[in-house]
């Protein structure tokens, strides 16, 4: 029983850890679109200089979107048949996590409830509270004739607030990645 508990605790670590790595993704589009007739981009700057990030970010959200770009085949030009625009959202995330450790009331020590549950919770515990920066990235496709949105990709996840310039270009890489897996929809839908 003791070498379960011991397990448990670094499985959930570990867990916990790998959730807060991940890039949830969603996607829309026009259904009556016919994505396969798109082989140029451009970069729709009205759209792009609207958004809220630093220009240094923003060029490498836009360096990664066009390595992204070019392995599904897209060539930038000039007159082009869809503009790619992106803009972002963050918000501060709180999150509160309760640590006592104690006597569960039914004849041994595991992760307790306090007073108010299931024991008295004795042992050492209190609770940490810790900050984190989750942000959106929002990527649009534009009908370059039509100027209508046709495509939109959004993926959601933890910012690191780093220093380390390496890691911040990997992270913004994993975003764009995540998010174009869902392009073109019709590939995505006959997975």
């Amino acid at each position: 029983m003791k070498k379960l508990k011991l397990l448990a605790l670094p499985l959930f670590v570990l867990l916990f850890l790998s959730s807060c790595t991940s890039v949830r993704v969603l996607s829309d589009y026009d259904k009556d679109t016919d994505f396969k007739s798109y082989k140029s981009y451009a970069f729709y700057k009205t759209g792009i200089d609207k958004a809220q990030i630093s220009d240094l970010d923003k060029k490498r959200i836009l360096r990664a979107i066009e390595t992204e770009m070019g392995t599904r085949g897209f060539v930038k030009s000039q007159n082009p048949d869809i503009l790619v625009s992106i803009f972002t959202k963050e918000r501060e995330q709180v999150d509160v996590y309760n640590n006592n450790f104690g006597w569960g009331g039914w004849g041994g020590w595991g992760w307790g409830w306090g007073w108010g549950g299931f024991g008295p919770g004795w042992g050492w515990g209190g609770s940490n509270v810790s900050t984190r920066t989750e942000g959106s990235l929002y990527i649009d496709l534009i009908d370059a004739k039509n100027k209508e949105l046709v495509w939109q990709g959004k993926g959601e996840g933890t910012l690191s607030n780093t220093k380390n310039i390496e890691k911040k270009e990997m992270r913004i890489k994993e975003f764009v990645a995540e998010i174009l897996t869902q392009y073109p929809p019709n590939a995505v839908a006959s997975n």
